[in-house]
């Protein structure tokens, strides 16, 4: 699994994933949709963790800048 995810990207990452988790847990969990947020939320900054995400080979982006 290589690193397919840049700089830029992780930082917009992590700003997207921490702003959804925030709302969803100031919604509460009474909504389906907090669950949601905060899911995504979730997701976003895993991918900024593991420098990785499954969706970009599907669509042939890589915004790491290494060639692979």
């Amino acid at each position: 699994m290589k690193a397919n995810v840049g700089t830029v990207d992780r930082v917009i990452r992590l700003v997207a994933g921490a702003a959804l988790i925030a709302f969803g847990y100031m919604g509460g969990l009474a909504s389906p949709w907090n669950a949601v947020a905060i899911g995504a939320g979730s997701v976003f900054v895993l991918t900024v963790l593991i420098k990785f995400c499954p969706l970009y080979p599907l669509l042939g982006i890589n915004t790491c800048g290494n060639k692979g």
